[in-house]
């Protein structure tokens, strides 16, 4: 998976969700994103500003990581809500 490497614009509703991840790192990447932290039901833990060429280490009872354009507007106690296409 390629995910932002390389990218040098992320529009505000561009998002990228890591199903069943608990860490990420930001080589070859050239935009600082905002990481959010979710727990098994979906719910933000954490929010990291992470800049290019970091490492965001595993954190205990996180199970996916949501990564967005810096500046992201989430809060630790929001819910994620996937919702399908039809």
């Amino acid at each position: 998976m390629r995910g932002w490497r390389g990218r040098w614009v992320m529009g505000p509703d561009d998002v990228l969700l890591l199903d069943r991840a608990r860490s990420i790192h930001t080589f070859g990447m050239c935009l600082p994103i905002s990481v959010a932290l979710l727990d098994r039901e979906l719910v933000v833990r954490s929010v990291q500003p992470v800049r290019p060429g970091r490492l965001l280490l595993p954190r205990p009872r996180i199970r996916h990581v949501l990564e967005c354009a810096g500046g992201v507007d989430l809060q630790p106690g929001d819910r994620l809500r996937i919702v399908r296409g039809s």
